[in-house]
């Protein structure tokens, strides 16, 4: 990704002045500069649809047109984005609502129409610049004349530039912008698929930036940095720094190209016929000082820190700067291969690298909120958990800035099910805008050390003619990451088999299913694979469902809107069942609550725990799992690990206690007991101790073992005690301490003395039914349990965060910790905390801690609820 560069001394000759108008006179806005190497994003827009609007773009790029009774919208605005900010619609999250969104408004272009006021000097060029495509196709007009037309400007992802220079005016100017009805079956766009209820415009319209950029004759496009590491050797560097230098005047010209890497300094002379582009090219052999010495390497944040370097070039022409370019880079090397049994096996800066990742889902119309994407980001961080997939809808370039700050990998590529994979619709035109979009997409997150690699498919393998576009497009994009063939267990011609499997489950599994090597198992990488719904806390299906919907929950076999609008994935069907036959049916809706909560935190853990548990088997290792999914595009009911309000529950608090970085843990196949580490530094002097209650609270076994703990892999501590007279329900304590005794990971499990089964010969592509449950219901008869505890807060900056100390007389069980805003409050969201859904046996006391934005309280005082399976809800004052 190229950013402009601000501050650079330019000629008044090469100075460009805007001022974007909101539909007023060019008099009543203040003046903006906009000197050479800089750019003008377009904050905002009108919008109207065609049937109203039923003029051309020659009269609606005419600067004297009076847009003043067009609806304003954001920048990154789609259609039914855009009526959304208007208030056109009740609450489109809540209950059925989203039905009432009249689909007929969408099969009519509608228009996006911004003036500007503008004063260009002799020599200044001027360029209209898309971040991304316009959904599905698009007509460009600027003063009265069509810049580009439905055949050139389509699909999701391909940027374009257009020069539009002679129809600047001094004075008022204006753009329009022609979209075109959109359907994913047809174009390359944006798919929903099966993940939620589809947005009614198909997300028809903007979603990244539209930019004006100025530059004198010459422009620098397509910056970039690779870097080479002699591994396993870590102490050089090798920078290749490319910049493409364009001639955009009409005659020949020589410019000086001149850069900065932290204190190497880089320059080189550059001759240009008219309309001529060169690429201009830095390496240690002709700058040495790019061969770093004991380089800041950049590392995933389980593995080490994330230094950043920037890079910055100028263009001078007579002495002036004509254009400017920075980009922010790490140093690291990626690479995969394909390892026994199969898998795919990424390696970074020489090591192995085990995925644990979550499908990444877009908001359902397209919106930027970068404080809730990264308020998503920490979380993620906070769960340990390492990678995000993007199936289609990759990020704007923030997402990756973000990314790259807190080391968390994304792994990008085409989407499913949709014209994307529809290969035999494939004409000249579509395999013109699918090698535009990879191409397009490649240079402009190649340079972000988060990246992992590019799925060039989804579900099915790339015949030969798509996958040589592809090879193709990326290579000019010079992209030097890997390079999948497919999602799925396909192969292509060029690239062979992906090394990844695609065989489910999408639907409930219980946690013994994550272990078996068969499927979905812990064997290989599996790009897409979870347990099914995810049913969130009570105060939470409030804010989004109607008491009814609310109650329809305890019949399995209703359709619920709020799941996926697929008819497999429609009804909660045998994930109410199997909680009926391992929990007890629930008797209340209320009930059926807290039990989600329990069987979405023990499968979510186990499918993370199987996958870390067999990394280090040499016969076919688990390489990679990526949980479907990681988050909602809209709220709902299924795949995801936190919800859309951000809130936790049992599916996160699972996910995030397998995911520690030194993790003890139980094997469900075997019964045996293993100690995790994710890091790169050897940890000796460990042990673990395992702990067994009956559901009564008698203890039935004590142990401990030693063990040293290997970097970057799994060592075994033996197997879970067998002693007689276990109850069918009981409890596994598992404690890993230090040298010194310290307690430094924790891990509670209740088990049954009955298996669960499965029944693999009726798998389908998407579960594999269970033929015997595990007896969970001796849950439903503990004892009472009882707790003392205290909360108290400060302020640390804009967050405060809240501690809670909780001391058990008696076993209590599951018990979850909730800040609110005052005395019955709603809950604070985000909250980061530390733990949940903790298990506490007589004398043990935890501390738990939640970090949160202070003004999230809007003003009330921060108040702990605490509730649990088997004790009474209380409030706790959590003074600051």
């Amino acid at each position: 990704m190229r950013r402009r560069r601000a501050g650079l001394a330019v000629l008044a000759a090469t100075t460009l002045m805007f001022s974007l108008l909101p539909g007023t006179p060019a008099s009543s806005a203040p003046s903006l500069t906009v000197a050479a190497g800089q750019v003008t994003t377009i904050p905002d827009w009108r919008l109207q649809t065609s049937r109203s609007a039923t003029g051309d773009g020659a009269t609606y790029s005419n600067p004297t047109f009076n847009d003043s009774s067009w609806l304003a919208v954001p920048a990154r605005s789609t259609v039914l984005a855009g009526l959304i900010a208007n208030n056109r619609y009740a609450d489109v999250n809540f209950g059925e609502n989203l039905k009432s969104v009249n689909r007929s408004d969408f099969s009519v272009p509608w228009w996006y129409r911004k003036s500007f006021t503008a004063s260009q000097p002799a020599g200044t060029n001027t360029f209209l610049k898309l971040k991304g495509g316009i959904i599905s196709r698009a007509e460009i007009w600027v003063n009265g004349t069509r810049v580009a037309g439905t055949d050139t400007v389509i699909g999701a992802y391909p940027t374009r530039e257009y020069n539009v220079t002679s129809l600047i005016r001094n004075g008022t100017n204006a753009i329009a912008i022609k979209a075109m009805p959109s359907d994913p079956s047809k174009d390359l766009l944006i798919h929903f698929v099966d993940w939620t209820q589809l947005p009614p415009d198909r997300n028809q319209g903007l979603f990244r930036d539209v930019q004006l950029a100025n530059s004198g004759p010459v422009s620098l496009r397509d910056l970039r940095v690779s870097t080479d590491l002699p591994l396993p050797n870590l102490t050089t560097a090798d920078l290749t720094v490319k910049v493409n230098a364009r001639n955009d005047s009409g005659q020949a010209v020589s410019t000086q190209v001149t850069g900065t890497i932290d204190n190497v300094n880089f320059t080189q002379p550059v001759s240009l016929a008219a309309g001529e582009t060169k690429t201009v090219t830095f390496t240690p052999g002709n700058t040495p000082g790019l061969r770093l010495t004991n380089p800041r390497v950049w590392w995933p944040f389980t593995m080490g820190d994330q230094p950043m370097y920037s890079a910055t070039v100028s263009a001078s022409v007579g002495g002036a700067v004509s254009d400017s370019a920075s980009t922010a880079f790490g140093v690291r090397e990626i690479s995969s291969t394909r390892v026994n049994g199969g898998g795919r096996q990424f390696v970074i800066n020489g090591k192995p690298f085990l995925v644990r990742g979550g499908g990444w889902a877009s908001d359902l119309f397209l919106r930027t909120n970068l404080r809730n994407i990264e308020d998503q980001l920490n979380l993620v961080k906070s769960m340990n958990l390492n990678t995000i997939r993007l199936e289609g809808k990759p990020e704007n370039d923030e997402f990756y800035e973000m990314t790259d700050r807190l080391g968390i990998m994304v792994l990008t590529g085409w989407e499913c099910c949709s014209a994307w994979e529809n290969y035999g619709s494939f004409n000249a035109e579509k395999n013109r805008v699918a090698g535009e979009s990879a191409e397009s997409e490649g240079k402009r997150i190649r340079n972000h050390p988060s990246v992992l690699g590019f799925l060039i498919a989804s579900d099915l393998a790339t015949p030969a003619a798509q996958e040589k576009i592809y090879l193709d497009a990326l290579a000019r994009a010079d992209w030097n990451l890997p390079i999948i063939a497919s999602a799925s267990n396909k192969s292509s011609p060029q690239l062979g088999n992906s090394g990844m499997k695609m065989e489910g489950p999408y639907w409930w599994e219980p946690p013994v299913y994550w272990y078996n090597k068969q499927r979905g198992g812990a064997a290989g990488f599996a790009s897409e694979i979870g347990p099914g719904p995810t049913i969130p806390e009570m105060d939470e299906l409030r804010k989004f469902l109607t008491q009814s919907q609310i109650n329809s929950l305890t019949n399995y076999n209703a359709t619920q809107y709020h799941l996926s609008p697929s008819g497999t994935f429609g009804k909660l069907s045998f994930w109410g069942t199997a909680l009926d036959n391992r929990y007890g049916k629930p008797a209340t809706v209320d009930e059926l609550v807290r039990k989600a909560q329990l069987a979405n935190y023990e499968t979510n853990r186990a499918q993370f725990e199987a996958f870390a548990d067999n990394f280090s088997d040499s016969s076919n290792p688990s390489t990679g799992v990526i949980y479907w999914m990681l988050n909602d595009p809209w709220p709902k009911l299924f795949w995801h690990l936190y919800n859309y309000n951000l809130a936790t529950a049992g599916s996160y608090f699972g996910a995030k206690t397998a995911l520690r970085p030194l993790h003890v843990q139980y094997s469900y196949d075997d019964r045996s007991l293993s100690v995790v580490n994710t890091g790169l530094q050897n940890v000796s002097g460990l042990s673990v101790q395992v702990t067994l209650f009956n559901a009564d609270g008698t203890q039935k076994a004590n142990e401990t073992r030693p063990v040293n703990s290997t970097a970057n892999a799994t060592v075994k501590a033996g197997n879970l005690p067998q002693p007689s007279g276990l109850s069918t329900t009981y409890f596994a304590r598992l404690l890993l301490k230090d040298s010194s005794g310290k307690v430094i990971d924790r891990n509670v499990y209740w088990l049954s003395t009955k298996a669960d089964t499965l029944n693999y010969g009726s798998s389908t592509w998407y579960h594999t039914p269970q033929s015997g449950y595990a007896d969970l219901k001796g849950l439903n008869s503990l004892p009472a349990g009882s707790v003392n505890a205290s909360a108290t807060s400060t302020v640390e900056g804009a967050n405060t965060r809240t501690t809670v100390t909780i001391t058990a007389s008696q076993m209590a069980f599951f018990v979850r910790a909730s800040v609110r805003k005052g005395n019955g409050g709603a809950e604070v969201l985000p909250q980061d905390w530390s733990d949940n859904y903790v298990t506490l046996w007589p004398g043990e006391t935890l501390t738990l801690t939640a970090t949160y934005r202070t003004a999230d309280l809007g003003g009330a005082s921060p108040v702990v609820q605490l509730s649990g399976q088997n004790i009474t809800t209380r409030n706790l004052p959590a003074s600051r």
